[in-house]
């Protein structure tokens, strides 16, 4: 069975997709406390760290499992995403520069030291920016691995009901078969009970829209939103929408709150989470906006699940 280390693990999506294809997990890092125990929760066979990742050192990780097959690594993605209003004009600051970029290469310095057969690192596509992506490619170099490829996926082309593309940087090429399946919103969380009345599945409890939205939602249309921000590029993001339930749901982030096509409300973190592909039995620990976020800046564990298949081809 191969083994896999997760840093950056969050919540757990990225590891949930390596766990289900086969693959024991050895270990997860994050800095954050709720998903250190939304993680534990998930998978209390592996150790999980509590720490910075700029003051772990690789021999600490080596000591505690020893060499894994592969290392999974999702570092914040906030130095590098257009949306971001704070983004730095010149993109090789966003990488060696800016503090929250220079995790990626705290990633790539634990990766580079810990040898595994191969790796796989995810961003946002502004990675994929010439200067930032000759950078990577340096970087990833200097540790021996010459060959880095940048594998963009579309998580909505392998049945995940949001739209999401994201890029995975790996040293074997990573590219699943796109099923030709399309999940909608209402596929995806249709089954789901009315949170105002008991239920026993997890993290599926009724959430309010905030009172300054109290009068406008109950006008929204389906595709409408309620707050509008303008990205770096100065595109015009729509938070608050009300989703379409036939439809694709827009991407999930940490600041996602959408509307429930029907009912005046906001989706529930489950809600949310079929949204990503979560299994109901994973589970989202902290206050409810921690929730949220954990799911919104995840791996959606079905996208995991074939960037781990298409992995494992080259570890046999």
């Amino acid at each position: 069975m191969p083994t896999f280390i997760d840093l950056f693990c969050g919540a757990g999506g990225f590891s949930r997709g390596f766990v289900e294809a086969g693959y024991k997990l050895l270990l997860g890092l994050d800095i954050d406390p709720a998903c250190v125990e939304s993680y534990s929760t998930n998978f209390p066979d592996a150790i999980v760290v509590e720490a910075d990742i700029r003051e772990v050192h690789s021999y600490d990780i080596l000591r505690k499992v020893g060499r894994p097959d592969v290392v999974i690594a999702s570092p914040p993605c906030e130095a590098f995403t257009k949306a971001s209003k704070d983004l730095m004009e010149d993109p090789l600051d966003r990488l060696y520069t800016d503090p929250i970029g220079r995790l990626t290469l705290d990633a790539i310095r634990m990766i580079g030291d810990i040898r595994p057969r191969v790796f796989v690192i995810e961003n946002v596509p502004g990675i994929l920016e010439p200067p930032i992506r000759d950078s990577i490619k340096f970087e990833l170099r200097r540790y021996g691995y010459d060959r880095v490829y940048f594998n963009v996926i579309d998580a909505e082309k392998l049945g995940c009901p949001s739209m999401r593309r994201r890029v995975f940087i790996s040293n074997v090429p990573i590219r699943p078969k796109y099923t030709g399946e399309r999940k909608t919103v209402w596929d995806a969380i249709g089954d789901l009970p009315d949170p105002r009345y008991p239920n026993d599945i997890p993290n599926h409890e009724y959430s309010q829209v905030p009172p300054r939205f109290e009068d406008r939602v109950r006008r929204l249309k389906w595709g409408q939103g309620m707050e509008y921000f303008m990205g770096s590029d100065q595109r015009v993001f729509v938070e608050y929408v009300r989703l379409h339930p036939y439809e694709l749901a827009p991407t999930v982030m940490g600041r996602s709150r959408f509307i429930h096509p029907f009912d005046d409300r906001l989706l529930t973190v489950r809600e949310q989470a079929r949204l990503m592909t979560y299994p109901d039995s994973h589970v989202f620990c902290g206050n409810r906006n921690k929730q949220y976020d954990q799911v919104g800046e995840s791996v959606p564990p079905l996208v995991s699940y074939h960037v781990a298949k298409m992995v494992l081809g080259y570890l046999v």
